[in-house]
């Protein structure tokens, strides 16, 4: 086989991997196209809601002046429902149409009154929150679970005009609920806000002093070299054996309280704490030895030449590594649940030692419930929760082309 032979095989071998290369990268996008279009048509329900908007008389036999808060006001509810179909009389057809509202339907109302108890006496038009079942028929889903007869007074009530749609805010200003019309993730989005806050406090310091210490102060022997493999180790280390930890020290061993932020985001700290300890390293590595250099040479001590010289300069990519690492974190399911953040959490949390969960364990629990409802809260939580990500990706990328030095 001659010289051109051999040239045109090799040649012939580099557009194949090449092909196979593309090939690669499309069926990649493709799985990921059908991924995120999966989850976008599951969670596009979730963010639109039905309301019924009735015109409820606050009758003050139901409604006390002087103590509003105590009203009646899911009779007031049923009765102005009850007007609209004066044909339904049996007690089962007034149980199939009271359950077109929503359990907590009378909660909107019963606070506008309790504000301003002038209302009472008065005809208001109030919005209404209808049952999933009820919701989900209107947005054309045929597993809403609802008869003939609840479908047609639902078509009368649209034809009527007391149907209004809309964008479900609610879903950002509630947190969890039994009833998925209620279920929102505000308790969940303020809970991982407040964890990785946690996990910010104790990583980041601690990390870049781990990284600064083994990179800069620390002799070369065998201890050290023991530290540094373990510290590779432990970033490999899979996320419920730092949930296991976390009950046995923080919980058991400092009894701390269980299912609030401040365990969660201890236990995380421990989880990304490799990651920034190894990010900061290569950052602090990348600075090159001459700037070190020449801050000793004009009469720096070390410390200061380190800390005024070489760590400024590797800021952005211990950054980077810390946003990361912090992106991972968001998105743990497993340490957490060791550490009883499992629990059904309808209060949103106010501070690091009150009761929470986070957005990854809310998609867990939703995703185990069995109403059809809830499956599209779970897909719009995945996709609230992937934007989050994405965010987070978005900032570190950032960071590294608007700081990134090429020496």
């Amino acid at each position: 086989m001659n010289s051109s032979d051999l040239t045109a095989k090799r040649r012939s071998a580099e557009r194949r991997f090449k092909y196979y290369g593309l090939a690669a990268i499309a069926v990649t996008v493709i799985f990921l196209a059908i991924l995120i279009l999966d989850i976008v048509v599951k969670a596009l329900p979730a963010f639109t809601v039905n309301q019924l908007v009735l015109p409820v008389t606050i009758d003050a036999t139901k409604v006390d002046a002087s103590n509003p808060a105590a009203g009646d006001f899911p009779a007031l509810l049923k009765e102005t429902l009850a007007k609209e179909f004066p044909d339904v009389q049996s007690r089962g057809d007034k149980k199939k149409l009271n359950a077109l509202l929503s359990a907590r339907a009378a909660d909107g109302l019963q606070e506008q009154v309790a504000s301003d108890p002038s209302l009472i006496g008065k005809t208001i038009a109030v919005p209404i929150s209808l049952s999933s079942g009820a919701d989900l028929h209107l947005k054309g889903f045929t597993d809403a679970q609802l008869d003939e007869k609840q479908a047609a007074w639902l078509a009368a009530l649209k034809d009527k005009g007391f149907i209004q749609h809309g964008f479900a805010w609610s879903f950002f200003t509630q947190g969890d609920s039994r009833e998925p019309e209620s279920a929102g993730i505000k308790g969940a989005l303020i809970g991982s806000i407040l964890v990785i806050c946690v996990t910010l406090m104790f990583a980041l310091p601690l990390g870049v002093a781990a990284a600064l210490y083994l990179e800069e102060f620390a002799p070369k022997n065998r201890m050290t070299d023991l530290i540094e493999v373990n510290i590779n180790n432990l970033a490999a280390v899979p996320s419920i054996i730092f949930g296991l930890l976390g009950l046995a020290v923080f919980l058991n061993g400092f009894g701390l309280p269980r299912s609030t932020a401040l365990v969660g985001g201890l236990v995380l700290a421990l989880l990304v704490l490799p990651t920034i300890i190894i990010a900061s390293r290569a950052a602090i590595r990348s600075v090159p030895p001459s700037i070190k250099e020449a801050a000793l040479g004009v009469g720096a001590s070390h410390m200061q030449a380190v800390f005024h010289h070489v760590l400024p300069l590797a800021v952005p990519g211990i950054l980077t590594g810390t946003i990361l690492g912090v992106a991972r974190a968001l998105g743990e399911t497993a340490p957490l649940l060791m550490i009883g953040m499992i629990a059904f959490i309808v209060d949103v949390p106010h501070g690091f030692t009150d009761a929470a969960t986070v957005l990854p364990v809310q998609v867990f629990l939703w995703s185990d419930l069995p109403e059809a409802a809830f499956k599209s809260r779970t897909a719009a939580a995945i996709l609230v929760l992937l934007v989050l990500l994405f965010c987070i990706n978005a900032v570190a990328i950032y960071l590294r082309n608007k700081f990134e030095r090429r020496w």
